[in-house]
């Protein structure tokens, strides 16, 4: 159990987005001083969310590799040691199966280091850093495979930390969503935190015993109590509840099975399959109200499970776990425009899902705890 402090825990988020991963360890207990971040979308979304709770917390809105840890470390009021945990989910791209995975060459595959360099300075109690399970076969300079990880958990060992990772899968821990994702969470020796248990499977278990779980939370559990979205009408409502699926899209859509995609609707006609292959799964795929989702993506957005439309932003928030109070700015993108920063769609897709960050984060605060009992105990 949980030992209470008349002070908080504090966290500095780097990387932060549009703050999944700072709700999630917020509502685990944490008290967020700083969330760093360089897109002005995702910095109006944060400040908007951290004004309506009247927090505190400071964004950061700066490119990271131009960040001085020492300066920031001063202006938080910190001294090295004093910072219970850094944590951050550090672009992906470079690292992601589904890009070109240009690993060390791209030089957002980079910016993963920023959490070694934040760290040294800081000399968090705990750092947690979320990334895609590429990272763990990513080759680095020489072209090794898995190079990449082993010159993570190297550099963190160098400075004094012991690291543990585990592959996530966002289903199992109460999000209708199959999103797997590698957590590492490092801490000075002893480290004796231990990754939470899962509380949801893909079979419902019976039971009656000890361990049994939930099954997967559906699509349709969290998506199809909302009211139908608005139209474009040239507002975003605040709750990103907003209907931007092009005509061009509802008519390619239209006859597609739920849970189904466009590309294994060989009995429509080619002109609305047009280019599509056997292997374009996840283009033009409606989602199952009986099923979890895929994971999320900001470059294709999927459809409603019955409706012709895309999900809107908040349907996607559904999704990952959010709760209907959090808010979103900046854009929504047509699916035939372009926005340089991140749309709502997208800085739902790049976040961790509060539910997630939130088990992490609780399991963290109890291995703190305990390091913390055992030091006043002598």
């Amino acid at each position: 159990m949980l030992a209470t402090r008349i002070e908080k825990f504090k966290a500095v988020s780097l990387f932060s987005g549009c703050g999944g991963l700072d709700l999630g360890i917020t509502q685990a207990g944490f008290d967020v001083l700083a969330c760093v971040e360089l897109d002005p979308y995702a910095c109006e979304t944060l400040r908007a969310n951290i004004n309506r709770i009247q927090s505190k917390t400071v964004v950061v809105e700066q490119d990271i590799s131009k960040l001085n840890p020492h300066a920031l470390m001063q202006d938080l009021g910190l001294k090295a040691g004093k910072l219970d945990l850094l944590c951050g989910g550090p672009p992906c791209q470079a690292f992601s199966q589904i890009g070109k995975r240009n690993s060390l060459n791209d030089d957002r595959g980079m910016l993963l280091f920023e959490m070694l360099r934040f760290a040294e300075v800081f000399r968090p109690k705990a750092i947690m850093i979320e990334q895609v399970k590429g990272l763990l076969n990513a080759p680095d300079e020489l072209g090794k495979a898995g190079g990449v990880f082993e010159q993570l958990l190297t550099g963190l060992e160098g400075i004094g930390y012991v690291p543990k990772w585990k592959i996530i899968n966002a289903a199992e821990y109460g999000v209708p969503q199959l999103r797997q994702r590698v957590f590492i969470v490092a801490t000075p020796k002893p480290n004796n935190f231990q990754f939470p248990l899962a509380t949801n499977s893909e079979e419902k278990i019976d039971g009656k015993g000890l361990f049994a779980l939930n099954p997967y939370k559906t699509v349709g559990e969290v998506i199809t109590d909302l009211p139908k979205p608005l139209p474009i009408n040239g507002t975003i409502p605040e709750n990103s509840h907003l209907d931007v699926t092009p005509a061009g899209d509802r008519f390619r859509i239209n006859g597609v099975g739920e849970g189904s995609h466009l590309a294994r609707e060989m009995h429509l006609p080619i002109e609305q399959r047009k280019s599509l292959t056997k292997k374009d799964t996840t283009k033009f795929k409606r989602l199952s109200r009986t099923q979890a989702s895929n994971t999320l993506r900001c470059g294709e957005i999927f459809f409603h499970p019955i409706e012709n439309r895309y999900l809107t932003p908040r349907e996607y928030m559904r999704i990952h776990g959010y709760p209907d109070d959090y808010v979103l700015k900046g854009p929504i993108r047509g699916r035939s425009g372009r926005v340089r920063f991140l749309d709502q769609h997208r800085q739902v897709a790049n976040s961790v899902p509060p539910p997630v960050a939130k088990s992490i984060a609780v399991a963290i605060l109890e291995a703190l705890e305990k390091k913390l009992s055992h030091a006043t105990n002598f």
